[in-house]
């Protein structure tokens, strides 16, 4: 995977630091999200397009049958889409529930349905639009594959506790997403690289608690109500940043990535069964610098 390697003599390094020790944090490195859809399932898109065109002079019962057959082609294709992402989301967990609805298993059907529909079409006969659409049913699960059926890394954990894990993790990652999003306006490759390893350290402590959720109250706090601080004050950096390149506000961004990289990663490696004194006490460091930054916490 290649790397970016910045400095002070880079192009757009920081040529404010002098000569002398690196700086605390890990030099940031290009992150490169991979789609988990690909371009296998992108080109299901495709033949949609050509059989709306073939059906034009077919009259108007072929132009029905051939619309709705492209229909059910492109929503398979949609189907699909949705269903890779969440297998993808579900397999980067070591504990996961199984998707609530087998999106991969449904554009498997509408495939079949739409091929089936695509040739009665040409072909008015029952067994021959069967056999096609069976054929292509088979195919896609062949080429994709099936939803996962069963949640995983759940033995011992009551549903209530299961829900409230998910809840947790859902509401956590949303907010390390609209991160990704706010800094991008910013424009600016060292905030970027630096956001990218506290969400790296964010989603040690995320992967932590769905290990072991029995101490979830205490992790929560970080979870929720510090990743909302983090998002609020990367929201209001980038709209800063992105108007006026202010260089000031650059560096106490980065200064309280700095303090957060290192608080969550403190609270990763305490056991979640530990002593909540020392809890409250990072707690209230974490408060009181959202709070000098601007970010009022409920």
């Amino acid at each position: 995977m290649a790397k970016w390697y910045g400095g002070k003599y880079s192009q757009d390094g920081d040529t404010s630091q002098q000569d002398g020790p690196p700086t605390p944090h890990r030099s940031g490195a290009k992150r490169v999200e991979v789609d988990p859809v690909g371009g296998r399932a992108n080109v299901l898109f495709i033949p949609a397009i050509p059989l709306v065109f073939m059906s034009l002079n077919d009259g108007a019962q072929g132009l029905a049958l051939g619309l709705i057959a492209a229909g059910s082609l492109t929503g398979a294709a949609l189907m699909l889409r949705e269903g890779l992402k969440a297998e993808a989301a579900y397999v980067a967990r070591k504990v996961a529930e199984r998707p609530a609805l087998p999106r991969k298993m449904i554009a498997s059907l509408l495939t079949g349905f739409g091929v089936g529909l695509a040739a009665y079409k040409n072909d008015p006969g029952v067994a021959a639009a069967v056999i096609y659409g069976l054929a292509a049913l088979g195919l896609h699960v062949s080429a994709f594959g099936i939803d996962p059926l069963s949640s995983k890394g759940m033995e011992g954990i009551d549903s209530f506790q299961k829900g409230r894990v998910a809840r947790v993790v859902e509401e956590a990652e949303k907010h390390l997403t609209a991160m990704s999003t706010a800094i991008a306006r910013a424009g600016d490759r060292q905030a970027t690289d630096r956001l990218a390893d506290f969400q790296t350290t964010a989603r040690t402590l995320i992967r932590t608690v769905e290990e072991d959720p029995r101490d979830l109250t205490g992790a929560r706090k970080y979870l929720s109500v510090y990743l909302q601080g983090a998002r609020d004050a990367t929201v209001k950096f980038a709209d800063i940043y992105a108007n006026t390149r202010d260089a000031q506000a650059r560096a106490d961004y980065l200064a309280l990535l700095d303090d957060l990289d290192k608080n969550f990663a403190a609270r990763t490696q305490k056991s979640l069964l530990e002593d909540k004194s020392d809890l409250n006490i990072e707690i209230d460091v974490l408060r009181e610098r959202l709070s000098r930054e601007g970010v009022r916490l409920k």
